[in-house]
């Protein structure tokens, strides 16, 4: 070996070990990780480069799922070749919003593809995003082509119907908020709302539609239905997204805003 190959591969190695601290660090302060979760963690991040800070992995009901933009960025990494999408109309029922895409990724120009299919109706999806049937399918056939493609065996958050923990209770986010601890603290961790609202002046969002943008991510009609899990993913997902483009994120939030009506 080279010393110029042997820089670079010592180069790569450090940057993965500062990965992956990085993402045992953000694991351990938004979520309760086992030493099980810490070690899958580590195989994800060691294997797929994969960022819990950027957004690319949740963790729900102690299971880590893989995101859609988690996905576009490790096909990116990759060269992705391109990505082909289509509907697929003799299994579609437009008069009960019911949608199927085909999505092929290519990794190569010359690759046979790799072949995946989404379909979404109202009772596959989250009731706020209702009407949004047919991006739902889209985005869900894209995920599991780009998964087959990278060889990537966990499940998408978005291809998943309903998020909602099945071994426990779901602790919603409201009664945490106003819990007797005085001091702001729970297990030596700032409090959930506490975060959210530093989050909210270090980048001078607009709380409200925060909030709303929050609901539609943990996929609840408010806020205080989501489960902590859920919340806490959400508040990875938006300090992410602040740091990486403060401008996209203020529009996505604006999206979210009820156009006033004006009056003549």
């Amino acid at each position: 070996m080279t010393p110029k190959n042997r820089n670079g591969r010592s180069a790569t190695n450090g940057r993965l070990r500062v990965l992956t601290f990085q993402n045992i660090r953000s694991a351990r302060l938004n979520w309760t990780v086992s030493a099980t979760q810490i070690a899958a963690l580590k195989t994800l991040t060691q294997e797929m480069r994969l960022s819990v800070t950027a957004g690319d992995l949740n963790l729900l009901d102690g299971k880590w799922y893989v995101t859609h933009a988690g996905l576009m960025r490790l096909a990116h990494r990759h060269r992705c070749a391109g990505i082909k999408v289509r509907l697929v109309p003799e299994f579609c029922e437009p008069t009960s919003s019911h949608w199927v895409f085909e999505a092929t990724a290519y990794k190569f120009g010359m690759s046979k593809g790799f072949v995946g299919y989404g379909d979404a109706n109202p009772s596959n999806i989250s009731a706020l995003v209702r009407g949004a049937e047919m991006r739902v399918a889209e985005t869900r056939a894209v995920n599991r082509a780009l998964r087959k493609a990278y060889g990537i065996g966990l499940c998408s958050v978005e291809e998943l119907g309903s998020v909602a923990p099945a071994s426990s209770p779901p602790r919603s986010f409201e009664p945490h908020l106003n819990s007797s601890n005085g001091n702001g603290f729970r297990h030596n961790e700032p409090r959930l709302r506490d975060r959210l609202c530093l989050l909210i002046r270090q980048h001078n969002l607009d709380p409200t539609l925060v909030k709303a943008y929050a609901a539609d991510f943990c996929g609840t009609a408010t806020l205080r239905e989501a489960s902590r899990e859920l919340v806490e993913s959400f508040i990875v997902h938006l300090a992410a997204a602040a740091k990486e483009n403060r401008d996209a994120l203020v529009c996505k939030l604006n999206s979210y805003a009820h156009p006033t009506e004006v009056k003549p």
